[in-house]
């Protein structure tokens, strides 16, 4: 027990250190979690400018063309197998250079553009959209122009933009979310000139295409010691050549999806990595790490956005054409209200990522929240739209759109997208890591004032400073979650009914905050452990905050269109929806079942409950028994060394 305790706390020492601790610059959804609604933020609706709109719809054009000439997304996910040729048009095209900036050979693209380009893909190849966001969002482009020496940026990026691809590895067999038990060990070299890798790096994506020449690694280096004494781990990030000896190709992997995508298992074996190779200081590696992902998350729900849009007008021909009991299906209530769910939400992602995508272009809002709050929520609904979709269409959403062409139907997609999108509830952090993720931010403020007295870590005077600095923070903050919400906004072109649930919104933000602060009150530091109620609140704020970019997204558009109303009935449904999902979540925050889940959970742990198993053969087939011994072989580190000699002695 004490040694769990000991790895948790090192866990949570290592995220601390890593995470973004100020705010530059103001955020929508970390200011609603302390109770202030700030809707200036996305009021007036920050549009994309006329010349940048004007090069992304050129882009566009020649991307379509390409795609339809040299990608077969049905073969690809039917082989398995990606096209070369097509990977090198891209190249020509400059869609490897998306992101990086003319200066060094890309196309300079603003996010907003890349956005776009992303959701067009996503809407034909799950697979492509996969090869260009692993490479420019969590590969070496993005880390490197955020954190990158000049002399870094003028050595690699020309080579990405003109179509090296490359890879990231993160993830180890054992390390998931939990980068505190990462392996991975980069030794300095005496004279500091280089480091010697050793590692075993799992699903890197890109990694096992004969084209990727560069991969982003993170490993541990030497640990920091404070002078507490209280050592913290200290995770790095190198830029590491494909070609370079002891860098090898362990294994592809396949998947439920994406079949067409090169991901795989890589070993790192006495690989010396210059020490220019460094991207930023040692021990910065999960910093680099998180900062990336705070745009480079925004790739991901272009796509699933984009892989909506593909069976709109499927969508439109299918519940028109197809009668049933003497009318089209649509006209069927069970029917309609998902062709309503559908819609309303992907109005809803669309105007998030598209309000994220201007504040990321115009730097003038912290976006960390709003880009996870768009991955968690795009990737939740994502999947519930596709699979509402697969369900309208019945046999023919299961049916592969091979078979469908085979035997003479239109074929679709709808199997396969709903395979790919799958992935996005697990990619770049897990909805459930999500959760904890922004928790932890909508938790900052209370944080930082009042656990520090509860958990014992300031004692003497700095401990009556620090109460001192609680009590007059609370004294006036408090308070003002009880005033009335705003009631008056500038919006001329809502209708009452959205202007109705603009309220609403304003309104819950202030019951949000005080509820937040009321179940920290109760849990004190056992609040850590009460995730699905941290859950609840972070739904809440999500749905908030996609409730108002929605608003302000359809209150832009008639007043770019005034002849079109449409806007008004998405952005009423979605918001009805929401409020319901809003108020639910604040009840069960209040009145819940956890208690009984985790007692349920903890029967099965214990192997209590193995007799549910009964007339059930639960193991593998016998040919695979043999896995451990099948697999490959992995290096050996001084921190895997530790932990065979932490067995032994237990």
């Amino acid at each position: 027990m004490a040694e769990d305790t000991k790895a948790k706390d090192l866990a949570m020492d290592l995220a601390e250190d890593a995470r973004e601790s100020t705010w530059e610059y103001r955020s929508f959804t970390a200011e609603m979690f302390r109770g202030k609604f700030g809707w200036d933020l996305m009021h007036p609706f920050p549009t994309q400018t006329e010349e940048d709109k004007k090069i992304g719809d050129e882009l566009l054009v020649k991307v379509k063309a390409l795609m339809e000439e040299y990608i077969d997304p049905y073969e690809i996910d039917r082989t398995g197998e990606y096209s070369p040729e097509a990977l090198d048009k891209m190249a020509e095209l400059g869609l490897f250079g998306m992101k990086i900036p003319q200066e060094y050979g890309g196309l300079g693209l603003s996010i907003s553009n890349y956005a776009r380009v992303l959701g067009l893909v996503g809407s034909y190849c799950g697979s492509t959209v996969t090869y260009l966001s692993a490479h420019q969002s969590i590969g070496v482009p993005e880390p490197l122009m955020t954190f990158g020496t000049e002399e870094q940026k003028k050595s690699f990026l020309p080579r990405l933009a003109k179509g090296e691809i490359s890879a990231f590895a993160l993830t180890e067999p054992d390390v998931g979310s939990d980068p505190a038990k990462m392996t991975a060990w980069a030794e300095p070299s005496e004279d500091g000139t280089y480091y010697t890798l050793n590692g075993d790096k799992l699903w890197c994506t890109n990694g096992t295409d004969p084209k990727t020449t560069l991969v982003v690694v993170m490993a541990r280096t030497p640990d920091k010691t404070l002078k507490s004494g209280r050592v913290i781990p200290q995770i790095s990030t190198f830029i590491v050549e494909m070609n370079w000896e002891g860098v090898e190709v362990a294994r592809r992997c396949h998947f439920m999806g994406l079949h067409g995508i090169a991901n795989g298992a890589l070993t790192f074996k006495n690989v010396k990595v210059p020490a220019e190779n460094l991207i930023g200081k040692p021990g910065q590696g999960l910093k680099i790490a998180l900062t990336t992902l705070n745009t480079g998350r925004l790739g991901l729900p272009a796509a699933g956005i984009g892989a909506l849009k593909m069976f709109i007008r499927e969508l439109e021909d299918w519940t028109t054409s197809r009668v049933q009991w003497g009318q089209p299906v649509g006209r069927h209530q069970a029917i309609s209200k998902k062709i309503s769910f559908y819609t309303s939400h992907l109005f809803a992602m669309q105007s998030m990522v598209t309000l994220t995508c201007a504040f990321a272009d115009h730097k003038g809002a912290d976006i960390r929240l709003e880009a996870s709050a768009a991955k968690y929520f795009c990737s939740e609904y994502v999947w519930k739209c596709l699979d509402d979709y697969v369900q309208i269409r019945g046999g023919r959403g299961y049916e592969s759109p091979l078979s469908l062409y085979n035997r003479g139907e239109k074929p679709s997609a709808a199997e396969i997208a709903m395979r790919d999108m799958r992935i996005g509830r697990i990619f770049e952090g897990s909805s459930e890591v999500m959760h904890l993720i922004m928790a932890r931010e909508a938790l900052d403020t209370h944080f930082s004032l009042a656990m520090p007295i509860i958990t014992g870590k300031v004692r003497g005077m700095n401990l009556i400073k620090q109460g001192v600095k609680l009590l007059s923070f609370y004294a006036w903050w408090y308070p003002t979650t009880w005033l009335p919400a705003s009631r008056s906004f500038k919006v001329k072109k809502l209708n009452a009914t959205n202007r109705g649930h603009l309220r609403f919104a304003s309104k819950s933000c202030k019951k949000l905050a005080r509820k937040i602060f009321h179940t920290m009150a109760l849990y004190g530091p056992k609040l850590e452990y009460e995730q699905i109620i941290l859950g609840n609140f972070v739904d809440i704020g999500t749905d908030l905050f996609v409730m108002c970019s929605t608003l302000a997204y359809a209150e832009q558009l008639m007043k770019e269109n005034p002849d079109d109303n449409t806007p008004q009935a998405l952005a009423d449904l979605f918001c009805s929806e929401a409020r319901r999902r809003i108020k639910a979540n604040f009840k069960q925050a209040r009145c819940n079942f956890n208690k009984k889940y985790n007692k349920v959970a903890k029967l099965l742990m214990d192997g209590k409950l193995r007799w549910l198993a009964k007339d059930a053969m639960t193991d593998i087939p016998p040919k695979y028994r043999d896995y451990a011994e099948h697999g490959y072989e992995r290096p050996v580190t001084k921190l895997t060394e530790k932990k065979e000699e932490d067995k032994d002695k237990d």
